[in-house]
């Protein structure tokens, strides 16, 4: 009797685990196989957020639509499904003279572009548009902070 009761906890417990692995989007393994459309759906402004979206999807790397847009970079759709680590030098290089055209606040929105396009840039183009993005950010806060203290 006490292998039954035992079984049966354990069938349950196995089913909730699948249950919500299934339906709980907090593992980062579970997120990857989330299509970009479904992130963009999904997607709910943080509590800090002060309404002005058009400027605020311009910090984020989230997708907040499912529109592409292109940054005259339609040649890298032949990479579409390549891994970032597969990339030769002069591919590396194709993707590097794009990220050196765009201006700070296109580097977010060319990123979330490669990925509804399912084109994953070279790690280091990667890091670098990363890093330019984190530098525009903390350059507008620092400039919000400012306006804020001199209108005070």
């Amino acid at each position: 009797m006490d292998y039954i009761i035992l079984t049966a906890i354990g069938v349950v417990a196995i089913a909730l685990v699948l249950f919500l692995r299934k339906y709980s989007h907090t593992d980062p393994a579970d997120k990857a196989t989330d299509t970009p459309q479904d992130e963009g759906r999904n997607h709910v402004p943080p509590a800090t957020c002060c309404g002005a979206h058009e400027v605020c999807e311009a910090e984020t790397l989230l997708t907040l639509t499912d529109e592409i847009i292109y940054y005259d970079d339609e040649e890298l759709d032949r990479f579409r499904g390549k891994a970032a680590d597969d990339y030769a030098d002069t591919e590396i290089d194709e993707f590097r003279e794009i990220l050196l055209t765009l201006q700070a606040h296109e580097v977010a929105g060319w990123l979330r572009s490669l990925n509804l396009r399912r084109i994953e840039p070279p790690s280091d183009i990667r890091d670098e548009a990363l890093m330019v993005v984190s530098e525009f950010r903390d350059e507008r806060r620092a400039n919000a902070e400012d306006a804020k203290k001199k209108s005070s």
